[in-house]
């Protein structure tokens, strides 16, 4: 059974920056895994924020963290990671690392959330104005 942890969530400055780290422990040698960042606000639905391939290919990305945030895995340590730049107060949130094993790249990439089947504990990031 694979864990992923995540770290690295803090309270920021707005345009201040932050990098999420998620370890993966276990097998994920396939590259048909699914790997993803997504956040969750208070009374918000969870949404998908970056994803990529653990095989590789063209990551991504929410619409509102295009050109700030850059989601980048090293395979070589079942690592994955999410630099935040430009840091707003709307990306405050409880940010997640997800996993889940898709042939199909429409469910990485835009299929529902729910269908992801690992979840890390969850690392909170504020960013005050």
């Amino acid at each position: 059974q694979v864990q992923l942890v995540e770290s690295g969530g803090d309270s920021v400055q707005a345009g201040g920056s932050l990098r999420l780290s998620c370890q993966a422990f276990g097998s994920m040698d396939s590259s048909w895994w699914c790997m993803g960042w997504f956040r969750q606000a208070p009374g918000k639905e969870r949404e998908r924020v970056a994803a990529i391939y653990r095989g590789g290919g063209s990551p991504i990305y929410v619409d509102s963290v295009k050109g700030r945030f850059t989601i980048s895995q090293d395979r070589s340590n079942n690592t994955l990671y999410l630099q935040m730049d430009g840091l707003k107060p709307e990306d405050t949130a409880e940010y997640y690392c997800g996993a889940a094993y898709f042939k199909n790249e429409e469910l990485c990439y835009r299929g529902p959330v729910s269908n992801f089947a690992l979840w890390g504990q969850g690392t909170q990031v504020t960013v005050s104005s």
